[in-house]
């Protein structure tokens, strides 16, 4: 009987099995190999991805800007170039910038006595001015200077003024130029009788004032002018400051009118 060849190379009937066995195998492989990889392109993603998410949520959105109060070096550094020293024969105060013509607004008892007025700018510059309103009602003037500096600094005017609020004052107190002192507003509509008359709708405050200071700037706390310092309460009867300032608000200053009660010198 002739069993054959048909196992001399050991491929008899088990051979299709073994070859279908193993291409199950490699397809298995393959799904392996497959899904292998969209995990790992999904971990890339996801590692990816996760920075930008934390540093997201790490970093808020901007607050809207907002009107922040300057500290009072700042004030002064802001104000300071507008302020000008006015001499007037025996007298000396203190006037602002306020136009980029080199308009100067200051007090009229300042200037009012007559004689040729100079005026000193925070550079140096000297010039003499000339008078170009008065209001003796009010304690206010405006010079018109015959020179002007290399850079004309005006000074921004504010607005309101509100009792309690902190407030920065510059002037030349007792010849000591360009001073700067700090308080807050004491009150509102104050009435001064002073030696040149009564004055009424005056802002009243507590940062110290002398003679000299008249016609300083008044500023609040964004550095905005709000009132042109005239007069001081002096209850001894000393021209020296007891606590208690006086200033004309800016808007009655500019043009408008005030009323509203203190006593003592114009400074």
């Amino acid at each position: 009987m002739d069993h054959g060849p048909a196992g001399v190379d050991g491929a008899g009937p088990s051979t299709p099995g073994v070859r279908g066995s193993r291409r199950l195998l490699a397809a298995g492989l393959a799904v392996v190999v497959v899904l292998l990889g969209v995990i790992a392109v999904l971990a890339t993603r996801l590692a990816g991805a996760a920075p930008g998410a934390s540093a997201q949520a790490a970093t808020p959105s901007p607050a809207p800007a907002s009107t922040a109060s300057l500290t009072v070096p700042a004030i002064y550094q802001r104000v300071a170039p507008s302020v000008v020293i006015v001499r007037t024969g025996h007298e000396l105060g203190t006037g602002l910038v306020v136009a980029d013509n080199g308009t100067i607004l200051t007090a009229d008892h300042v200037i009012a006595g007559g004689g040729t007025i100079t005026v000193t700018f925070a550079d140096g510059t000297t010039a003499n001015a000339a008078v170009v309103a008065a209001n003796p009602k009010l304690d206010v003037a405006t010079l018109t200077p015959a020179k002007l500096p290399q850079v004309v600094v005006p000074a921004t005017l504010g607005g309101g003024a509100d009792v309690g609020a902190p407030v920065v004052a510059i002037g030349n107190p007792l010849g000591l130029t360009d001073s700067v002192s700090a308080g807050v507003i004491s009150g509102l509509d104050r009435t001064a009788d002073t030696d040149h008359g009564k004055f009424s709708g005056l802002i009243q405050f507590d940062a110290s004032v002398n003679p000299g200071s008249s016609g300083g700037p008044l500023l609040d706390a964004h550095g905005l002018v709000i009132g042109i310092v005239v007069s001081l309460a002096a209850p001894d009867g000393e021209d020296a400051f007891a606590g208690i300032g006086f200033a004309v608000p800016i808007g009655a200053a500019v043009g408008g009118g005030g009323q509203g009660s203190g006593k003592g010198p114009q400074i």
